[in-house]
């Protein structure tokens, strides 16, 4: 099957993502797996992906801002035509050329997922909190930071989400697809012949033993635990808070969110935008601009990271673009 490896790897990482939408991506690998075909547009709309305009630079006023849209995961290469999203290494790449320019005092995360991998998430979390204090480093939810994308907007000084905007979904989890009932309606027998005690524990053509299921378990526990541990440490609160106050792994709008202390204020891009680049006028030449002028836009720039070389998801999607205001 053309997609087998790629169902595999679905089925058997581990996720921080909103369980609708990982059946969301199983339903379109599926659908991919049977022969049918999807167009850009169609896994856009159903999976989701970056559809920002494309980089803007402002020499005025240095804040860069970085897309996080759509599912998550370390490499999309895995996944790719299947889905829309951004990859987490590259999000990374973008971050370091940010990080190396000393004119660029701020960064704006525009974030819309529902998440993704574990995979990547931890070391691209762990990136933007050794910025803490170099940069000052702003995360807008701009409509969903759910699970993985919640854990990277937690690593920012400030998160604003849009007021009818949503955080949280805290929780990992993977999952075992067991087949043997299937094959045998087929009368379809599986023989895996190994070496190695647990060379094929976890296999799909039987199902999981106690000290397999075990096994997953502890590794979700792990993740789990890393998870809670980098949100406590980026919100300022211990691990007890967010395993018992954030959620508890489901979704919460932003008034709730702000109360159970996720987010800090409410807000568009525009108004965030607009706050923060008045802030760096007025550090930079005392004075102060307008509340409502919006930084004007002086030059169109390339952000592409030769660096890193990430095919993208889709043919012309452009999910790894970087804006510079």
């Amino acid at each position: 099957m053309k997609y087998a490896r790629i169902i595999g790897y679905v089925a058997g990482t581990l996720w921080a993502i909103t369980p609708g939408k990982w059946r969301e991506l199983l339903g379109v690998l599926a659908f991919r797996a049977a022969g049918h075909e999807c167009t850009a547009e169609e896994i856009h709309a159903r999976i989701g992906g970056d559809d920002n305009e494309g980089p803007r630079l402002s020499t005025q006023n240095q804040v860069a801002v970085i897309p996080i849209r759509g599912v998550l995961a370390h490499r999309m290469g895995s996944m790719e035509e299947s889905s829309g999203g951004a990859s987490a290494e590259h999000i990374g790449a973008m971050l370091a050329q940010v990080a190396a320019d000393d004119s660029i005092k701020t960064i704006v995360y525009d974030i819309d997922s529902p998440g993704g991998t574990v995979p990547g998430i931890p070391e691209l979390a762990a990136q933007m909190f050794a910025l803490r204090g170099v940069k000052r480093q702003v995360a807008q939810v701009n409509d969903m930071a759910a699970s993985a994308a919640y854990w990277l907007a937690s690593q920012a000084d400030e998160i604003v989400s849009l007021p009818s905007g949503s955080v949280g979904s805290i929780g990992v989890f993977s999952a075992h697809e067991d087949l043997s009932a299937a094959l045998e309606k087929e009368g379809i027998k599986m023989t895996l012949i190994s070496a190695g005690k647990y060379k094929v524990a976890g296999s799909p053509f039987e199902p999981l033993s106690d000290e397999e299921r075990a096994v997953i378990q502890a590794r979700v526990d792990d993740a789990y635990g890393q998870f809670v541990k980098d949100v406590a440490r980026g919100r300022g609160v211990t691990p007890a808070a967010v395993r018992g106050g954030f959620g508890e792994g489901r979704m919460l709008d932003a008034k709730a969110a702000k109360a159970a202390g996720m987010i800090d204020r409410t807000g568009t891009m525009d108004e965030t935008l607009a706050r923060l680049t008045a802030r760096s006028t007025r550090a930079s030449a005392g004075g102060m601009r307008g509340e409502d002028e919006a930084p004007a836009v002086v030059a169109v720039v390339d952000s592409a990271v030769p660096a890193v070389a990430v095919p993208p998801l889709v043919e012309n999607t452009p999910a790894r673009r970087m804006r510079i205001m």
